[in-house]
């Protein structure tokens, strides 16, 4: 009993420590703030606490798949050339990332008017990101088919990493169930008809699949999230293991492209293992962060 108490104490303040880094690097400075507002306020939601889209997208498995739906995102050349342009992801990686947790956590758990406000604001972004590609044609981030294509790299990335790595993978009727539910968001930011079901997903990849191919932005970006990230050294190693398990959810048709390597046996065995010990960890230490219950 003396000898266990001490140990217990050291591992609870572990957990919690790493789970509050964790908590600020996704979040940022406002997070804590931003988590009462979202969970604790009052109001209609545009999902149920037992929906299919709040069990992945409140799941560690997230990060697996944000890293995996910007690789896939980054070989839409129209797409990537708003992003070249118009981001700063180089100088402020930890600022996209944590605007874009923000944007996730509101349109999930948060009323359905901040949702509807944070939707408005992107909208307005977008409305103020065009120009012309390299390839000479013209783009615009409020154009429904890139807006489609985001989308739909997006969930498809969220939920292949849930499956693989989340906390209870969903059966054909919640992963339908997740499509179906991340189309209301979709809409509406623009996107006129997205996909409802896992087959519907799978049919509208395969569409894009003419439009896609490498360009150096698209290069530099891949990169930049796998390979220069600014990470302290500690992080560097984890890192380097969920970026790991990112590529290995790309198919090949992805990866030739930007150049990124394709080993199915070691995918399939150490790093499936390593990305799930890796992801453990990260929803072990987040789950010591509390949740405000909504009123």
């Amino acid at each position: 009993m003396t000898l266990s108490l001490p140990v217990d104490l050291d591992v609870a303040k572990m957990r919690e420590r790493l789970g509050q880094g964790l908590f600020a690097m996704v979040a940022g400075p406002e997070g804590p703030e931003n988590r009462e507002r979202i969970h604790g306020a009052p109001g209609p939601r545009w999902t149920t606490p037992d929906s299919p889209v709040r069990q992945v997208h409140g799941d560690a498995s997230m990060f697996v798949g944000g890293l995996r739906a910007l690789l896939l995102q980054s070989l839409h050349p129209l797409a990537m050339a708003g992003v070249a342009e118009h981001s700063d992801y180089r100088g402020d990686p930890w600022g996209r990332l944590q605007r874009t947790s923000t944007f996730l956590a509101v349109t999930t758990f948060g009323t359905a008017a901040d949702a509807q406000r944070a939707v408005d604001k992107v909208r307005g972004i977008h409305r103020r990101v065009h120009g012309v590609a390299p390839d000479g044609r013209p783009y615009r981030a409020d154009d429904p088919h890139l807006l489609e294509w985001v989308h739909i790299a997006e969930i498809d990335s969220f939920l292949m990493a849930y499956q693989l790595y989340g906390a209870t993978p969903l059966d054909q009727a919640g992963r339908d169930t997740y499509v179906a539910e991340t189309a209301r968001v979709a809409e509406a930011l623009g996107v006129p008809n997205p996909p409802r079901t896992e087959a519907e997903l799978r049919q509208r990849l395969r569409a894009y699949r003419p439009e896609l191919h490498s360009t150096e932005s698209a290069r530099e970006a891949a990169r930049f999230l796998l390979v220069t990230p600014p990470l302290p050294l500690l992080a560097r190693g984890p890192y380097g293991l969920l970026a790991a398990a990112a590529v290995a959810m790309l198919p090949a048709w992805a990866r030739l492209p930007l150049r990124l390597p394709y080993f199915p046996p070691v995918e399939s065995t150490a790093i499936r293992l390593s990305g799930r010990v890796l992801v453990g960890v990260l929803r072990w230490a987040l789950n010591s962060q509390p949740r405000p219950e909504p009123v």
